[in-house]
């Protein structure tokens, strides 16, 4: 596990950080890669939401009704919520330059979660972390 870059990456995202060596690398083993050019976008506000994805390398914008709100670069995670719900995405994400992206499918990652409830749990302990954030956040 020494030296994986991909282990590394996902090592240092919120929602990942309280998984142990192993369970790093079930997650690294179900993450697709995927290059995107740039200027695609590959996530649009409105459709249903089937996939996670941590941005390897690259940069993107998070656009919500046509106005960019965010730039995002290597660890942020995208579209984290789909992973327990398959509901709408609340933004668009565009590349801005050439993108590496590790993907995450809902179904792979629902299957390894119901294998492996201890990753259930430390997903579930991440976002509750992230939405705890945001509401503190919005309170100041």
């Amino acid at each position: 596990m020494a030296n994986d870059p991909k282990i590394d990456l996902i090592a240092s995202v919120p929602l990942f950080g309280a998984c142990g060596g192993p369970d790093l690398q079930r997650i690294a083993q179900l993450l697709d890669e995927v290059d995107l050019p740039a200027d695609r976008v590959f996530v649009r506000q409105g459709d249903p939401g089937r996939e996670m994805f941590i941005i390897a390398s690259g940069r993107v914008a998070i656009e919500r009704d046509g106005k960019v709100i965010s730039e995002r670069g290597p660890g942020a995670v995208i579209g984290e919520m789909a992973l327990l719900s398959e509901g709408p995405r609340t933004a668009t994400v565009r590349t801005l330059e050439p993108t590496r992206v590790f993907v995450a499918a809902h179904r792979e990652f629902h299957s390894l979660m119901e294998a492996h409830p201890t990753i259930r749990m430390r997903v579930l302990e991440g976002l509750a972390d992230k939405i705890r954030g945001l509401d503190e956040a919005s309170v100041h």
